[in-house]
């Protein structure tokens, strides 16, 4: 990868600190998921716009990445909404700064015509994922908010920027057969989108798959969900 940032650290101050910077409306916000069964995922503002998680790097799930991945490759997967925004992740530790661009950009939520995000969105229409990728190397912008929002969370930096943490968004996006709203798992380590089947709602759905594919896997404790949606005083 070509350079090397600040580990993003997952929860929902520092990721509206960089949303906000990048001018995502204070109508909506990042909450945390406090758990995936019901009674829980109740208490999340609706309605849900993306779904965000932090989750370990492990031997299996390395293992399962490029399992899929072979198999998507072999066989296909269905067909994705082209409006789909996705970038290649090239620069190590970046992994937070795509998550929200990935969430942000791919939901309807209102973002300041004129802002760093805006913009960088308009630039990225008609690229592919490689340039979309070399453009935010280029854009300086976000590696400063980045380091701002990396600088403002409840841990110290680290001083070794090596992590075996990593993450993945989930959203929606329509199918393009006609067929309803699909969940789309959004990663830049991944070769594309992927496509996690029909959607019905979004965070119970995305609970489903983080519940099967991720922490069924794992014995670890280092995982965190966090929604995008209203503010919980929101009206």
């Amino acid at each position: 990868m070509s350079s090397r940032w600040i580990p993003l650290e997952s929860n929902p101050e520092v990721l509206n600190s960089w949303a906000n910077k990048a001018g995502l409306a204070h109508t909506v916000q990042f909450s945390d998921v406090y758990g995936l069964d019901e009674p829980l995922l109740a208490m999340v503002p609706q309605p849900v716009k993306a779904v965000v998680l932090l989750f370990p790097i492990s031997p299996e799930s390395e293992a399962r990445r490029r399992t899929e991945d072979e198999e998507i490759k072999s066989n296909g997967q269905p067909e994705l909404d082209p409006t789909i925004l996705w970038i290649k992740q090239t620069i190590s530790n970046a992994c937070g700064t795509m998550g929200l661009i990935h969430a942000i950009a791919n939901s309807d939520v209102t973002v300041a015509p004129e802002s760093p995000l805006a913009q960088f969105i308009d630039q990225c229409i008609g690229k592919t994922p490689e340039e979309r990728a070399k453009l935010l190397e280029t854009t300086p912008l976000f590696a400063d908010i980045h380091a701002q929002a990396a600088s403002a969370g409840q841990s110290a930096v680290p001083t070794n920027l090596d992590t075996d943490l990593h993450f993945t968004c989930f959203v929606t996006a329509p199918s393009p057969a006609g067929t309803g709203m699909r969940v789309i798992e959004l990663d830049g380590r991944r070769n594309g989108p992927i496509d996690r089947g029909a959607c019905t709602d979004l965070l119970a759905d995305a609970a489903k798959i983080i519940r099967e594919q991720y922490m069924g896997e794992s014995q670890s404790m280092q995982f965190n969900v966090m929604s995008l949606g209203p503010p919980s005083d929101y009206s």
